[in-house]
């Protein structure tokens, strides 16, 4: 069987080993926003599509028989052509999606709909340890009245001002390493996505220890699909 995998996540590249073990023809297509990205077993694509109609014209010109979103829960674009696409391909779109992490009884997290509420709601003087990624970072970095540490795997797209630092990191990231960032940056809070998994979730822990702000940017909402929370799940839902 043809499968096409919206990928870029561990969620994805795990997928593709277990189809590819299977005996499936499997193409993993990545955003190419990533350098030296972790490349998966099977076919490997890189680009862009050009919208939902620009990948439902490529699933029907390779003739896929499944296609799988296993993005990251944040790719709002992406996920939102792959339904598109599903609809024109005349294909059930299976949505992995990993799930969120779940607040820690006396945690200090504070729930916000986007950045600009978020870094709106930082104090003055705030140090936050911002983990949002590379892009988009314009909102909190605004706020000349706060200062910030920013971890991503990418350099920033833009130049950072005086008032930001830049960390280029690649997860999985551990208990003992965060906690000892936290506290050697001073931070004063931490905004993150709700992005779920293990690798990252340290920070979190690390947070809770310190018994630091934990400011939490809610998952974008997307249109219907059938979505599922495992690699196994996904398998069992692809009819094989």
């Amino acid at each position: 069987m043809k499968i096409l995998i919206l990928g870029g996540t561990e969620e994805a590249r795990l997928l593709a080993a277990q189809l590819v073990k299977l005996g499936h023809d499997v193409t993993t297509s990545l955003a190419g926003k990533t350098s030296e990205p972790l490349l998966p077993a099977g076919n490997v694509r890189v680009g862009g599509f050009g919208g939902g109609d620009g990948l439902g014209n490529y699933i029907l010109t390779e003739q896929f028989d499944r296609i799988v979103d296993a993005t990251h829960p944040y790719a709002e674009e992406i996920k939102r052509s792959a339904v598109k696409a599903a609809e024109l391909a005349g294909l059930r779109l299976v949505r992995l999606m990993r799930p969120g992490w779940n607040e820690p009884q006396y945690a200090f997290w504070k729930h916000f709909a986007s950045a600009e509420d978020a870094a709106a709601a930082l104090p003055k003087g705030a140090r936050a340890f911002l983990t949002v990624g590379h892009t988009r970072l314009e909102p909190y970095l605004k706020r000349t009245d706060c200062s910030f540490v920013v971890r991503s795997i990418e350099p920033p797209e833009r130049e950072l001002p005086v008032n930001a630092t830049s960390i280029l990191a690649r997860p999985p990231f551990f208990f003992n390493g965060e906690l000892a960032l936290l506290q050697e940056q001073g931070i004063s809070h931490l905004i993150c996505k709700n992005s779920g998994g293990a690798q990252t979730e340290a920070k979190l822990q690390a947070a809770l220890r310190l018994r630091l702000p934990v400011f939490m940017i809610a998952r974008p909402e997307l249109p219907p699909a059938y979505e599922v929370p495992t690699v196994g799940r996904a398998i069992a839902a692809l009819k094989l």
